[in-house]
């Protein structure tokens, strides 16, 4: 029978193991033992027999589901899902997200919808003044509750007028855009009740030894204009209909994202920044359109990152077999690259030494295999992939729907399997 280590320290010390043990195999170095590292999430609503919904609309029930779960399972990193207003979501109603208990099942997780906002021949207007056309075009098309903030004047032109503080008084005075304010200071309102629930939730997480490891988020470009503005089909469609414009967006928004992102370190002095990389899989794009579209301006931006003494934390989304060798690109040690579908075994191949590597058991053996089969493969895993150290154990995605023993068995097997000799 495995006995937890973990159980009785206080989080102080906790804290402070973890915090050393990840580090060191984020820098691809060999810690006491594997880190396992596990996005929670929702799986803390299945764990307790709540519906999801509560993240959204029970408080007490998802405190007390994160606080159980808390108790019996203790990995690495614990992810939970952050507690959230859903009276506040349902006010604004955005068109571009589904979450459970208001349009999505209760027992589902939240989702997002692709909408192409922005459109084939309005390249220019957003390049023009981003920030205006943020409020005044994507936020007023994402909600039909703020599509009153469409009627405000142009943010630029505010400043050319000696009264700037009358046009937009004016322009609030305005029935369509005076209701988009007053939606918006009624959603605001219940968002800052929530705070004092989050701060709770965020107390217990703490109390367990656990620390927020990641301050600071960003996006490829290319993924940013293909799930947030464009689409997918619409990106894809100007790869062939007006690909120098798309190029031009890309280093546009690498050029802003660098201008505004917030490096901020953690209390070791540390600056995580988790990035995703989504339709740069061989899933979604081939290789020449991945060379001219993608690789180019997210190098750029993990390169600069790096550059600044951050720690780009990113997961490769689906299937990257076929670019793992780009990675060997980026600055030796400083990044860290957590791995989905791919060929993890081939990845510790060709980036042994150059990088941490994060990844990747399966959710489909986490739910439906069985407790020797998951044991198996995170055997596998630690004797190969964690050879040498530079490894971080956790699963390739979300474990809402998985079997809690087999679970159990991920973070318990690689705490007492996992120890460097």
């Amino acid at each position: 029978m495995f006995k937890d280590p973990d159980i009785g320290k206080p989080a102080r010390q906790l804290r402070k193991e973890r915090q050393k043990r990840l580090n060191d195999a984020r820098d691809v170095k060999v810690p006491d033992r594997v880190p396992v590292s596990c996005p929670i999430g929702y799986f803390a609503a299945k764990y307790a027999g709540i519906p999801n919904s509560a993240a959204y609309y029970d408080f007490d029930a998802w405190y007390d589901a994160n606080a159980r779960t808390l108790k019996d399972f203790r990995p690495d990193t614990f992810g939970a899902t952050a507690f959230t207003s859903g009276k506040a979501m349902e006010i604004l109603n955005p068109r571009a997200h589904r979450w459970p208990g208001f349009n999505a099942d209760p027992n589902v997780g939240h989702q997002w919808v692709e909408y192409e906002s922005l459109k084939a021949d309005e390249y220019d207007l957003y390049m023009q003044d981003a920030t205006d056309y943020l409020i005044r075009h994507h936020i007023a098309f994402l909600s039909d509750n703020l599509k009153g903030l469409g009627k405000l004047p142009q943010l630029c032109a505010l400043g050319q007028g000696p009264v700037p503080e009358q046009m937009l008084a004016a322009a609030f005075g305005r029935p369509e855009v005076a209701k988009s304010i007053k939606i918006l200071l009624k959603a605001g309102r219940e968002f800052r009740k929530a705070e004092r629930q989050q701060a709770k939730l965020r107390k217990l997480v703490e109390s367990y030894g656990y620390f927020n490891t990641i301050r600071a988020a960003a996006l490829p470009p290319y993924d940013i204009i293909s799930h947030s503005l464009r689409g997918m089909n619409g990106t894809m469609y100007d790869m062939f209909r007006q690909p120098d414009k798309l190029l031009e967006l890309c280093e546009f928004i690498l050029k802003k994202t660098l201008e505004t992102i917030q490096l901020t370190p953690d209390e070791n002095g540390r600056i995580n920044v988790f990035m995703t990389n989504t339709r740069g899989s061989d899933d979604f794009i081939s290789t020449p359109q991945f060379d001219k579209f993608y690789w180019p301006t997210f190098k750029k931006l993990v390169v600069e990152l790096c550059r600044r003494g951050a720690t780009p934390n990113i997961f490769f989304e689906g299937n990257f077999d076929s670019r793992i060798e780009y990675l060997l690109e980026f600055p030796r040690g400083q990044f860290i690259a957590r791995f989905d579908t791919s060929d993890i075994f081939r990845a510790k191949k060709i980036l042994k030494g150059h990088c941490c590597i994060e990844g990747n058991v399966p959710p489909s053996l986490l739910q439906m295999g069985t407790k020797e089969e998951v044991i198996a493969y995170c055997k596998k895993l630690i004797d190969v992939v964690g050879k040498d150290g530079g490894y971080i154990l956790s699963p390739r995605s979300s474990v809402e729907t998985v079997k809690p023993e087999n679970l159990k068995a991920m973070i318990d097997f690689t705490k007492e399997y996992g120890v460097y000799k």
